[in-house]
């Protein structure tokens, strides 16, 4: 029976990674401009755009740790899902989707530091925030990596190094030929899988329990602050990690980059409506989370050679196991596995973009063809994935640290000048800059004087990126406030008045 379920997984999976290579080459064939490469040619339309976003956003972070979160501090975890799909999805396009199209389109650029440059005129924030963007993603790539290794590993019996370099190997293969259009197709078909597989866990596990109703008198009969909010979690520990993973997407390049790459402005309404849709996905890895604390209470027992703290992330890979049938089964770790593949192929275009574009052809000042521009993309996208991949292979604790906090420093860098951006006009060069050094700096000293055990901090269970949005929001204005406003010209071709 076990040699006829890892058949039927294998071979779910093998069709799954054949057809996310094709599409990569398929698609890939058109890119013979750096702005194709890099961004599409901003000819990406709002279907594709749309749950590319949700695949890259939800990754297998979410459904493996979110079931993790759910397992551990029950109903209260599905806030965290709602908040994504409020703020993470719904406002983050509504608020900066049509501006930052046409902003970006008016100024000409193609990355995230480039944007920052040209708005506010300032080679020294498009290098800090690509120096950031650079050493964080390729970081956080690591524990993607992990994630499909070690998702693999359960469900598989493959080794992990096997698991690793398997995932990764196939990723780098059609982001280096494909680019960014190779990205967003194979993450829209990657959408559907993790959907279709999270919505037939959902209601298997459902059935297991008895329904709704059962299992909120499970729940309440473990422990009742399992059917709570705040419940077990704390206040503090739900709203900033609720706007961590929610509010921090205003400011995550893989994710912003997708309103600049769309055909046209007008179509992010539609956009907006099929990211909603989708993104509804985000309330499920919780539920199921919560449904395996009720049908596996005693976890910890089943896999003894695993450290107590992250037994959690097991609840969904032992839920997969345990209620769902073959086919069931093998489309779900599909879908876990194309997460991951999604969030890492669109994190290796941006590190890409940021090297060469940023660095190399803008800081630098080195002169290139455009067939130039796409070689060199080619190549760093390579470069970038074998490092994350050999890392992963075997990751020392400081890296497995540097991620837990990867996804605040970025965001803390990027978030306030891209939405003052397309927003405020007074906005300053030296604000921005400041604000971008702030946040990341208060981001980073947070979490490690928590890592550390310092008792105010590690004691008040509020995560990093609160405080460091915050420094990074009064930096901003008042030393914008209080230095060179803005070139005119420049406030004109931005904003189109």
């Amino acid at each position: 029976m076990e040699l006829s379920r890892n058949l039927v997984y294998l071979l779910i999976l093998g069709c799954y990674l054949v057809a996310v290579v094709a599409i990569g080459l398929i698609t890939g064939r058109g890119a013979k401009k750096g702005s194709d490469y890099f961004l599409g040619g901003r000819r990406v339309g709002p279907w594709v755009t749309a749950f590319s976003f949700v695949a890259a956003y939800y990754s297998s972070v979410l459904i493996i740790g979110g079931g993790g979160f759910g397992y551990k501090f029950g109903m209260a975890s599905i806030w965290v899902g709602a908040i994504n799909v409020l703020v993470g999805c719904f406002l983050a396009w509504a608020v900066l989707g049509r501006r930052l199209r046409r902003m970006t389109h008016r100024l000409d650029t193609i990355t995230v530091p480039g944007f920052f440059a040209e708005r506010f005129g300032s080679p020294s924030a498009r290098l800090f925030s690509a120096a950031i963007i650079i050493l964080f993603l390729t970081i956080y790539n690591v524990a993607v990596l992990k994630g499909m290794g070690n998702t693999l590993e359960v469900l598989m019996g493959w080794p992990y190094w096997v698991a690793v370099l398997v995932s990764g190997a196939i990723i780098l293969l059609y982001v280096a030929v494909g680019g960014y259009l190779a990205v967003v197709w194979t993450s829209f078909v990657q959408a559907w899988l993790m959907i279709f597989g999270l919505i037939f866990l959902t209601v298997f596990a459902l059935i297991h329990v008895g329904g709704l109703e059962n299992l909120n008198s499970s729940l309440a009969a473990i422990n009742p602050g399992l059917m709570k909010t705040p419940g077990v979690w704390g206040w503090a520990g739900l709203i900033s990690y609720s706007l961590i993973v929610s509010f921090g997407v205003w400011g995550m390049p893989q994710l912003v980059i997708r309103f600049y790459s769309i055909k046209k402005a007008n179509l992010l309404r539609i956009g907006t409506v099929l990211a909603v849709v989708g993104g509804s996905i985000a309330l499920l890895p919780y539920l199921n989370g919560a449904i395996a604390r009720v049908l596996y209470p005693n976890l910890a027992s089943m896999y003894p050679g695993v450290a107590a703290g992250k037994v959690a992330d097991l609840a969904i890979p032992t839920l997969m196991k345990g209620i769902l049938p073959s086919w069931a089964g093998g489309l779900l770790l599909a879908g876990v596995i194309a997460a991951g593949m999604s969030t890492f192929a669109a994190i290796l275009i941006i590190v890409s973009s940021a090297v060469v574009r940023d660095v190399v052809q803008k800081g630098l000042k080195v002169k290139m063809s455009e067939r130039k521009l796409v070689m060199w993309g080619r190549i760093v996208s390579l470069a970038a994935g074998v490092v994350s991949l050999l890392i992963a292979l075997r990751p020392p604790d400081l890296i497995l640290v540097i991620t837990a906090f990867a996804w605040a420093v970025i965001a803390s860098t990027n978030l306030w000048p891209t939405l003052f951006g397309v927003y405020w006009k007074h906005a300053s060069k030296a604000g921005v800059l400041s604000s971008m050094i702030s946040g990341a700096g208060v981001a980073l000293l947070w979490q490690a004087l928590a890592k550390i055990g310092w008792k105010p901090i590690s004691d008040s269970g509020i995560h990093g990126f609160m405080p460091a949005i915050l420094v990074g929001l009064l930096t901003l204005i008042v030393v914008s406030v209080f230095t060179k406003k803005p070139d005119p010209k420049r406030l004109k071709q931005a904003f189109g008045k």
